[in-house]
């Protein structure tokens, strides 16, 4: 999927800012362009993936020149990053992985410790950190 960007030209004292206005409050920076470009990729995937987190929907691009032509991106440049279609795949995927023993220790006892199993502990983490 691909959303176009506003690039907010930097100087010698200020990095590059990135903009992606479809989706709101995403944005991001960087001291070169490639590294702003690096950055807002990065970005639009964390603001996908805690949109999907809190159920909310994620925007369909517009176009290039929609964003180019509004007046709060005057003087900007514009391009387009790639976001990976994958990251919209909000299926549920079972999983089987194999550790070694002393990691599976480590996790039963911190999910003792917490009064759950080991597999309960790991769901629980799993929910924490989305």
């Amino acid at each position: 999927m691909r959303y176009p960007i506003a690039i907010e030209p930097g100087t010698d004292q200020t990095a590059f800012g990135v903009a992606i206005p479809d989706l709101p409050g995403c944005f991001s920076a960087g001291d070169t362009l490639d590294e702003a470009l690096t950055a807002a990729e990065q970005a639009a995937a964390a603001w996908i993936d805690a949109t999907l987190d809190a159920g909310g929907p994620i925007p369909k691009p517009t176009s290039l020149d929609a964003i180019r032509t509004n007046p709060d991106y005057a003087g900007w440049t514009f391009g387009i990053i790639t976001i990976d279609p994958a990251l919209l795949d909000d299926t549920i995927a079972r999983v089987n992985i194999t550790l070694p023993r002393r990691i599976l220790k480590r996790l039963d006892a911190l999910a003792a410790a917490a009064g759950e199993t080991r597999s309960g502990f790991i769901a629980h983490l799993t929910l924490e950190d989305h």
